[in-house]
């Protein structure tokens, strides 16, 4: 057997349960190369704590806790849908993963999904790892604001997992205000190029339908961002704009170290994800040069 069906199998063999081979599903396309690891092992154990079987976790557990958060509010609309596509062409998913990551995700959404039992399995493998879980905390924060409001709902659930992965409601908030300074400096950035667009098209005499279709595509579900403010700049990088420049200087340098791509990576974090990370550590940088602006260093 190979593929998704030997995925499955080995999945529910290995763990025991459904969540098993929920998970074979994603590891699929990984069978062939874990199956010879496994072959020189002398048990399970070391197989379920190898980098494959953690990423296939953080993978599936990501797209089926971003469709639990989509329903919390009454129903998944289509800024959730879109959420999760953007997020998936972000990852530069292939066609294969993109339907195991739908998968994932409506069985997130569907009637009884055992929230806390998928975020145990999940803290298993990566509790230890504070990183991870705030990277994959900050994933659901963006999927309860995909149309740009957090419902009191969606805010209990958030509340309800990070309490589970270790985090306090205090550090909850303040993930919560990085990802709305963050979302405006995203906005800002994005209607700033499709100005770009539209000044291009104009000065050249284009008029290209389908371009202008893609952005309102794009921009469906958000209003026109206004510019992002200084203090926008100090709530990304966690600070305040009492900090002095030395401060501001280890702030953002502990900023970048923590969210470098390769070094999430190696901790577990699936490379299709890489992306995701990346534009991290741009919307940190773009931060940071503001305030270098703004102060003069």
């Amino acid at each position: 057997m190979t593929g998704k069906i030997a995925g499955a199998f080995f999945g529910f063999l290995l763990l025991r349960n459904i969540i098993g081979a929920l998970i074979g599903l994603y590891i699929g396309h990984l069978f062939d190369t874990a199956i010879k690891r496994l072959t020189n092992k002398q048990n399970v154990q070391e197989w379920l704590t190898s980098d494959d079987s953690k990423q296939a976790i953080f993978f599936y557990t990501t797209f089926s806790v971003m469709g639990h958060v989509a329903k919390a509010s009454g129903n998944v609309t289509a800024e959730d849908i879109q959420t999760a596509n953007e997020f998936m062409t972000q990852m530069h998913l292939s066609g294969e993963q993109v339907n195991e990551a739908k998968e994932a995700f409506n069985e997130g959404k569907s009637l009884g999904f055992p929230i806390k039992k998928k975020i145990n399995l999940f803290k298993q493998y990566f509790g230890k790892r504070q990183d991870l879980c705030q990277f994959f905390i900050e994933i659901q924060i963006q999927t309860a604001y995909s149309d740009s409001i957090l419902e009191p709902a969606e805010y209990e659930l958030l509340l309800n997992i990070a309490n589970q992965l270790g985090f306090t409601k205090r550090h909850l908030g303040q993930l919560i205000v990085i990802w709305e300074a963050e979302l405006r400096f995203q906005n800002y950035k994005r209607d700033q190029q499709q100005k770009n667009r539209r000044y291009e098209r104009r000065r050249t005499g284009s008029n290209n339908n389908q371009s202008q279709q893609q952005g309102r595509q794009q921009n469906h579900h958000h209003s026109a961002s206004e510019s992002p403010s200084i203090l926008d700049a100090y709530a990304l990088l966690g600070i305040t704009d009492k900090e002095s420049v030395q401060e501001i200087k280890r702030a953002y340098k502990r900023l970048m170290s923590k969210n470098h791509p390769d070094k999430l990576v190696s901790k577990g974090l699936p490379p299709e994800m890489m992306e995701v990370a990346k534009q991290k550590t741009q919307d940190i940088q773009s931060a940071y040069e503001l305030i270098k602006k703004e102060r003069g260093f």
